[in-house]
């Protein structure tokens, strides 16, 4: 796996590249935010590792424009520890948020983790097959991330779709929060389920109706045809 390491701090930078290829992975880095979409754009990167304090854009405009440009996998690294930051980054596309410092042998498992989650092929190299669910007029396909409401596309972020796609696995089962977390995150690290309520509250919006997620008070949501 080729990772691109977007840091503008030299010692940092070097840390986490030395790091990286010390665990088998071929890495890269860029000090800027232009940088990165350059490389981006031209198709190198299979993970990036962004820093969102940088010279010439902001960290979460760049995560913004790389997950218009493709699913490739992110993980923001920076010293903004407020949760309404990590909140902001995990809704414009991250995968995942690390505050600095950090240590290496938690940022390698976090890379081993969201990859795990993202991969949307089985080990042969082949699409899975039945990765399409249906709920009512609501069409979920995982192997090319398209979401259908009524036959029109609606885009949505990576932890929006992975979100959506597993509630809709057993439609009008209340899931529990704590379980849904650990499922779509494969992590508890930000403590509160706060990021959960921001993501269901982004799905609502986009399918035009707050009712195909329901809150269970105390419990968690469940996923159902508005009736």
């Amino acid at each position: 796996m080729r990772i691109l390491v977007v840091e503008d701090d030299d010692a940092v930078a070097s840390g986490v590249v030395e790091g990286l290829i010390r665990s088998g992975f071929e890495a890269d880095r860029v000090a800027t935010g232009s940088g990165a979409l350059d490389a981006v754009h031209a198709g190198g990167p299979d993970f990036v590792i962004l820093d969102l304090g940088l010279p010439d854009m902001d960290g979460t405009d760049v995560c913004r424009e790389i997950r218009a440009l493709a699913a490739t996998p992110i993980i923001v690294v920076s010293a903004r520890d407020e949760e309404i930051d990590r909140v902001l980054a995990l809704e414009l596309g991250a995968d995942d948020y690390l505050v600095k410092p950090f240590g290496m042998r938690e940022l390698i498992a976090r890379i081993r983790a969201v990859t795990r989650r993202t991969q949307d092929h089985s080990a042969d190299g082949q699409p899975p097959a039945g990765t399409t669910r249906n709920v009512g007029p609501l069409s979920i396909d995982q192997r090319s991330r398209r979401v259908l409401l009524s036959g029109t596309e609606i885009n949505f972020t990576t932890k929006e779709f992975e979100l959506l796609y597993y509630l809709a696995e057993e439609p009008g089962t209340v899931f529990p929060r704590n379980e849904i977390v650990r499922a779509v995150w494969d992590t508890n690290w930000f403590g509160t389920t706060k990021t959960l309520d921001a993501h269901v509250a982004a799905i609502r919006k986009k399918l035009g109706d707050p009712r195909w997620l329901t809150a269970v008070r105390g419990v968690g949501f469940r996923l159902e045809v508005p009736g």
